[in-house]
């Protein structure tokens, strides 16, 4: 009589296999696609934010929620060149900080992925994407950074409008970003197409008149107020909080004004990366970054930005932003205008800064 024992362990090896093949089949179908069965317990940010307030915060929300995260520092420009260059293969998990045309105009490339978190609701819709492609975590309203000592040498006044940032006598005189590169020029440059009515062709007529005037156009938003307290310029073109932090820092000469005639201002948003490696990680991020805790962080390492969360307490340090004129500021549509704008920018004014 033949035995049948070798024959059931062939059988069962067969099965084993087969089992073992369709698990992993489906394993690498889960990791092209939701990825919360593999999700690291980590994430990783590209942070728009200065280094200091991107520091402290990851390590906050680390604390608070056991996950780990690391960041990446770049201006707007960068993160949305550095994010689009990863679509295929993300390299981060969520972008935070720095205005939201920038989010705008990376949605409009199909790189965030919508995300409406619970804690949103208690954000004003003013800052925030309906569809959930951002959320807003700060504002912040754009000014100049002057230094007065150097405007009296000058025989010049602080300025008080946008017309005064042409004035002859500032030729060399004023620092500012490139709008390809950092968020604060580029709310800079589409202010001046909402004071323009919408026509981008007057608003780039007036940044050639003030391109006389610009000693050079930096990589980043926040460069020209170090400028200006070094007295390498007389005038910045910057965020009002960037000039407030300088002076803490030990330059009293600086003043902040704000131009008469409106100014632009930045809703600095939080949003998750599609094709995120760690989705659910990056989702606890998105869902903290909207708490009181996380923006209550910005004024303890001197970042004095307007919260969003209407709980989260403002430092007396943080601009008002009813005492000020500002324009309307849409960011999906200056989102869905940026990279047009900016080549125009770059043919018609100056060429951005090499890497």
């Amino acid at each position: 009589m033949v035995s049948l024992r070798p024959r059931r362990l062939a059988a069962l090896s067969i099965t084993l296999m087969l089992t073992s093949m369709t698990m992993a089949a489906c394993a690498k179908q889960d990791s092209g696609g939701d990825h919360s069965a593999t999700d690291g317990n980590v994430v990783h940010v590209v942070c728009g934010a200065t280094e200091d307030w991107c520091a402290a915060t990851t390590e906050k929300f680390s604390k608070s929620t056991g996950v780990k995260a690391d960041f990446v520092r770049l201006s707007s420009g960068e993160a949305l060149a550095r994010v689009k260059a990863g679509k295929g293969s993300p390299e981060f998990d969520v972008w935070y900080g720095g205005p939201a045309d920038g989010y705008s105009a990376a949605g409009s490339e199909g790189l965030l992925e919508p995300y409406v978190s619970a804690n949103a609701a208690i954000i004003p819709d003013a800052y925030k994407d309906p569809t959930g492609l951002w959320t807003g975590v700060y504002v912040g309203a754009l000014g100049f950074c002057s230094n007065t000592k150097v405007l009296a040498e000058r025989g010049v006044a602080v300025p008080q409008s946008w017309a005064d940032l042409l004035n002859p006598k500032l030729a060399k005189e004023i620092g500012m970003a490139h709008p390809s590169t950092s968020g604060t020029a580029y709310t800079a440059l589409w202010t001046q197409v909402q004071l323009a009515g919408g026509d981008q062709t007057k608003s780039l007529e007036y940044m050639r008149k003030l391109h006389p005037n610009v000693l050079q156009y930096t990589k980043s938003g926040s460069a020209p107020a170090q400028m200006a307290a070094r007295g390498e310029v007389a005038v910045g073109v910057i965020f009002s909080h960037d000039c407030v932090a300088t002076v803490e820092a030990g330059f009293p000469d600086l003043q902040v004004s704000f131009p008469a005639e409106g100014t632009g201002y930045e809703t600095g948003g939080v949003a998750l990366v599609k094709g995120a490696r760690n989705p659910v990680s990056g989702k606890k991020f998105v869902d903290w970054a909207l708490t009181t805790e996380a923006q209550e962080i910005g004024p303890t390492v001197k970042a004095y930005q307007f919260p969003t969360n209407p709980d989260a307490k403002v430092s007396d340090k943080v601009v008002k932003l009813p005492s000020i004129k500002m324009v309307t500021y849409d960011a999906t549509v200056a989102g869905q205008a940026k990279s047009a704008l900016n080549k125009r920018f770059d043919a018609e004014v100056a060429q951005a800064p090499k890497s």
